[in-house]
């Protein structure tokens, strides 16, 4: 291997453990829901190439209202699935869709597209006192 092959290899690792790093091991900005009227914690998300925000902090045992915006046509992010709620809901392009439930236990819980590709964090918190 001449030094030009052990650079480009070298590149190539470094490239890769990068990327492994960003999706795996970052840290991601989480938002806490804020509480509407009634009661709701509400979180608006923004669809497009990912969840923004894509960790969201509620308590346990109060109504949830998650409001995707879908701001693309790319058809995978055309659903939204929150399996552990049994819940597939899909996203029309350039409009809001509110998904709402209500969160029995505690953890944390992923949400993703369709076709499992785009993925977010719900994290279920016990209410306070």
């Amino acid at each position: 291997m001449d030094s030009v092959q052990i650079l480009v290899t070298a590149a190539g690792v470094l490239l890769i453990a990068g990327i492994v790093w960003f999706f795996f091991f970052s840290e991601r900005k989480s938002v806490r829901a804020s509480t509407a009227t009634g009661g709701v914690q509400e979180v608006d998300i923004v669809v497009k190439g990912g969840y923004d925000p894509d960790v969201i902090v509620v308590e346990k045992d109060r109504p949830v209202r998650l409001n995707f915006y879908r701001d693309e046509t790319a058809s995978c992010s055309d659903t939204v699935v929150l399996g552990d709620f049994g819940i597939a809901r899909p996203l029309p392009a350039f409009q809001t869709t509110p998904v709402e439930f209500t969160p029995h236990e505690a953890g944390v819980f992923t949400f993703t597209c369709g076709m499992n590709m785009l993925r977010g964090r719900l994290v279920v918190e016990e209410g306070k006192s």
